[in-house]
């Protein structure tokens, strides 16, 4: 079993170009890959569209590169808890696509199963339907929405071995597992990297077939 390569925060911050698609795991800041996120801020790197649930809080998690204005755009379910993300929309600045948080995690999976997209009943007869084809099975009418994939996934997990094997704990599931599915490199910011066999295989969230290199968070 092949070891993955162990990037600083740095390293993997200078893996992302401006213009890139990242997705960032986590669900407001919990399980967000916060040591890389602050290696981008630090990089300067522009023009980013971001997919992630939220845009978290001002002063964590993605909310850090909606402040410092590297984000163009942003795919997300909420914003409520980042005024800034308002701000921005308002004067033009960001560009906004609100999607149903169940539709997100669903257009993510997508992708990564290898899916030409998902039906839903959401978002039927709202704004959200607006340019999107809709497919009629029997006598309901569904939604197609297209998945969602990125040039680099950031993710965060509790617990790595060195090939890449994953334990998420808790609320750190929300998005991080699906989103080492869609992205064509995959970095975890790891809160404890483990030397091979010291945990049995079925423990593990996601195999390390999914994860291309890791992060070792350090001290908080």
């Amino acid at each position: 079993m092949l070891e993955k390569p162990q990037l600083t925060p740095e390293q993997a911050a200078a893996m992302i170009k401006d213009g890139m698609t990242i997705m960032i795991g986590g669900f407001m800041a919990v399980g967000t890959p916060e040591k890389i996120i602050d290696a981008i801020v630090l990089a300067g790197t522009k023009n980013l569209t971001i997919i992630a649930n939220d845009t978290g809080l001002i002063n964590r998690g993605v909310g850090k590169l909606i402040v410092n204005k590297q984000v163009s755009k942003m795919i997300a379910s909420h914003i409520g808890l980042n005024p800034e993300t308002g701000r921005q929309m308002a004067r033009g600045e960001l560009k906004m696509e609100l999607v149903p948080q169940g539709t997100l995690v669903e257009r993510i999976r997508a992708h990564g199963a290898g899916l030409g997209g998902v039906l839903t009943q959401t978002g039927l007869g709202t704004l959200v339907e607006q340019g999107k084809e809709k497919i009629v099975i029997g006598d309901k009418c569904f939604l197609l929405e297209k998945p969602l994939h990125a040039d680099i996934a950031l993710i965060c997990c509790s617990v790595s071995d060195k090939a890449g094997n994953a334990i998420f704990n808790k609320t750190t599931k929300n998005f991080n597992p699906v989103m080492a599915t869609a992205g064509d490199i995959v970095i975890a910011e790891c809160e404890s990297i483990i030397p091979l066999n010291q945990i049995a295989a079925d423990r593990f969230n996601i195999p390390g077939i999914f994860i291309d290199y890791l992060v070792l968070r350090g001290n908080e």
